[in-house]
C-alpha cells in the first residue's frame, strides 16, 4: 500500500474540493489540522468544515484549476485559479453575510500543505482577498478620510 505524501493528499483534496465533497475534504486533514487563509485561521475538522461549507454555499459552482505543482514531497506547493459564481450567501470578514450578487469571480492563488501521519496537518492558502471582494462589487473604504495636509502632518 502506498503511503500518502503531501502531493498525493493535495491532489485528493483538490479533487474533493471540485466535487464539493465536504466529507472527503475533511478526511484529507488530521483531527488537529490547521488551515490558514487570508480570511483567518481554522483549527480542527469542525472549523475547517465550516470554512469550506461557506465557500460551497456561496459559490455552488466553485472550482479550483491547478496551474503548477512544485515537484517536492513535503510540503506540497501549488498555484491555482479559483473560479465560481456567487449565487448563495457568503460570510464576509466581520461576520456580515453577502447575499447573492450573481457575479463571477476568478482569483489566482497558491497554497502549501504539510503532512503528518498520512493526513494534512497544515494547509496555508495565499490569495488576494481584496480581489474577491472587488469582483463581488465591494470597495475599499477607509474609516477616516484624511486631507492631503493631514497626511503630510502624520508623515
Amino acid at each position: 500500500m502506498r503511503m500518502p505524501d503531501a502531493r498525493w493528499l493535495k491532489q485528493r483534496l483538490h479533487d474533493a474540493f471540485n466535487r464539493h465533497d465536504l466529507d472527503e475534504v475533511i478526511q484529507c486533514h488530521s483531527q488537529d489540522a490547521v488551515l490558514v487563509t487570508p480570511a483567518g485561521v481554522a483549527e480542527g475538522h469542525e472549523q475547517i468544515a465550516s470554512y469550506y461549507e461557506d465557500l460551497f454555499r456561496g459559490f455552488p459552482d466553485m472550482r479550483m484549476t491547478v496551474w503548477h505543482t512544485v515537484l517536492c514531497a513535503d510540503p506540497a506547493v501549488t498555484e491555482w485559479l479559483l473560479t465560481g459564481t456567487h449565487t448563495g450567501p457568503f460570510l464576509l470578514p466581520g461576520g456580515q453575510v453577502l447575499e447573492r450578487t450573481g457575479r463571477h469571480v476568478a482569483v489566482r492563488g497558491t497554497s502549501t500543505c504539510s503532512v503528518g501521519n498520512d493526513k494534512i496537518i497544515s494547509h496555508r492558502m495565499y490569495f488576494d482577498q481584496l480581489e474577491i471582494y472587488t469582483r463581488l462589487g465591494g470597495r475599499l473604504v477607509f474609516d477616516e478620510q484624511l486631507s492631503p495636509r493631514e497626511r503630510r502632518a502624520e508623515d
